[in-house]
């Protein structure tokens, strides 16, 4: 017997990727919606009632209104949108938070999709954390680079008519409110609000988030080889994690940088895991001055967002 499946918003760039992920899966019925009544409510709310499994592809207020729609006690939800990230009674599909979320994920009945920015400082900080390696009111920064199709229709056309006149690194969020903070603070286990300075690049998709630690004044400080062992033990932990650590390099160090025909997961290149699910973590450090950077490299369609929502539909399906 397989699983209904209803992809709410399947038109947008998240729910056209998940449709060519689960594409020729024999478990999986798709139920699909007419195009011209992609807008109907009372299709939609029909559609959404007779699934096993509805995802959400849609705007935050949009993700909303579709819950509502839903009766059936037995529909279980993911919700890709931003809506019910920090929202009781719906479990963060983060898998590799730790071996409870797999199992919160695995039995839930709405699950919400975690963000493409916070993933990677969450992957990184939330086992420094429950190590006890930093105290939970450690101010840390987060900044890096994204494609641009993580600003959504919008920003994907404006910078496909801009061309190779479109801005090359182009920072954001520069009020410190981003929609993110609440869900990047509670899942790293931190209660200092990071500094999160993102910024957006000239290429499509992948992203490159930059974590820094002071550690300086700590009663312990721990050295650059504590902090990659826990984080390595953490997700060596993990069964079918989509986070690699990579080795730990000397200070001041960077992996080698991919080439056209070879692309190097390995390399700080924003996108070097793009169309896959896969995350690399990077250590680097200097001991002598208790400072730490944390740098996670993914794809934002992908582990940040399409990706997630298919590793976490399979965690639901068992």
């Amino acid at each position: 017997m397989t699983t209904t499946l209803f992809i709410d918003g399947e038109a947008g760039t998240t729910g056209l990727q998940i449709r060519e992920r689960l594409a020729g899966r024999e478990n999986l019925t798709l139920l699909e919606i007419d195009t011209d009544r992609r807008k109907d409510t009372d299709e939609r709310q029909r559609l959404l009632n007779a699934a096993d499994i509805a995802i959400l592809c849609l705007p935050d207020a949009a993700a909303v209104d579709s819950v509502r729609l839903i009766q059936n006690p037995d529909t279980r939800v993911i919700d890709a949108s931003s809506a019910h990230r920090t929202s009781e009674g719906w479990t963060y599909g983060f898998p590799e938070i730790g071996l409870s979320q797999r199992e919160a994920i695995r039995v839930a009945k709405r699950v919400t999709n975690p963000g493409c920015w916070p993933q990677g400082t969450i992957a990184g900080v939330r086992p420094l954390v429950d190590a006890g390696l930093i105290p939970v009111e450690l101010p840390v920064g987060v900044h890096g680079v994204s494609g641009y199709s993580g600003g959504g229709r919008a920003m994907i056309a404006e910078h496909e008519r801009a061309g190779e006149a479109a801005s090359r690194f182009a920072p954001y969020a520069l009020t410190f409110a981003h929609k993110h903070l609440p869900e990047l603070q509670r899942y790293t286990g931190l209660t200092a609000r990071p500094l999160f300075a993102p910024a957006v690049g000239h290429f499509a998709q992948g992203m490159l988030v930059v974590t820094t630690l002071q550690l300086a004044g700590l009663p312990d400080v721990p050295s650059v080889a504590r902090l990659h062992e826990a984080i390595a033990d953490h997700h060596a932990g993990i069964p079918d994690s989509a986070i690699d650590v990579a080795p730990l390099a000397e200070a001041g160090s960077t992996p080698p940088a991919p080439n056209a025909h070879a692309p190097n997961p390995q390399a700080l290149d924003p996108q070097a895991h793009n169309d896959s699910n896969r995350m690399t973590l990077h250590v680097f450090g200097n001991d002598e001055h208790a400072q730490a950077v944390l740098i996670a490299v993914y794809d934002n369609l992908g582990k940040g967002a399409s990706g997630a929502a298919v590793q976490n539909l399979d965690l639901m399906l068992g």
